[in-house]
């Protein structure tokens, strides 16, 4: 990228906040109720950035398909909802890399698949409100990623051109949806990266390792 008009999307969960031991503990709530152990954390966190039905399919075992699936959805929901920030936190560096971005007057964004009910007050929750300039969340346009409507919402209202943004996230659908949107993809390697093939099969533009390596990123792109 190059030029003053520049941009830095990036997914929330498991790239600017680790939400996975309140979504966790949801699923592992529905659990409890229903007398059932609860399942270890690391085998629910890789499934996060899936959301509610990679949850629920790990902790109850059904998918879409189960006839009690919508019923059993909008109670995860509910129960996330209830302890949306009593453990979730912003992962280390995180801050310092948007305020560092923003020093350099790079526009940060967040876009997301999680519906506004949810992103909205966590972002506010958080501070990360402060330090970004705009919210896209999975129910702001029609479509949700890994369809690149909302990158090109962000890039429209940021005013800035979707060549000239990066999009940063943990999650296959990012890389597929930032390629789709024609902007330059980055993977947080620190983040959930789901239960499929490895990062590198991705086709990322690059991969980093902890927040501070995005500002190098940028500067090599």
């Amino acid at each position: 990228m190059s030029g003053a008009r520049r941009a830095a999307l990036f997914d929330l969960d498991g790239t600017l906040v680790d939400s996975a031991p309140d979504l966790a503990g949801a699923a592992n709530d529905m659990r409890a109720v229903r007398d059932l152990p609860p399942l270890p954390y690391e085998r629910l966190r890789r499934m996060v950035g899936s959301g509610a039905r990679g949850m629920l399919g790990v902790a109850l075992g059904i998918g879409p398909a189960h006839p009690d699936f919508a019923a059993l959805r909008d109670e995860f929901l509910d129960r996330y909802e209830a302890r949306l920030t009593a453990e979730t936190r912003v992962f280390e560096g995180v801050e310092a890399l948007l305020a560092a971005l923003r020093e350099q007057g790079i526009a940060c964004g967040i876009v997301t698949n999680k519906a506004t009910r949810f992103a909205a007050p966590l972002v506010a929750a958080l501070g990360l409100d402060a330090l970004t300039r705009v919210l896209v969340c999975g129910d702001t346009t029609p479509h949700s990623k890994p369809h690149p409507a909302p990158l090109l919402e962000a890039a429209r209202r940021l005013g800035i051109a979707p060549e000239a943004c990066c999009y940063v996230g943990d999650d296959l659908r990012d890389v597929q949806a930032g390629r789709a949107a024609g902007m330059r993809t980055v993977v947080a390697a620190w983040g959930y990266l789901g239960d499929g093939e490895p990062i590198e099969a991705w086709g990322a533009d690059g991969v980093i390792e902890c927040p501070a390596d995005l500002e190098d990123a940028l500067r090599s792109s």
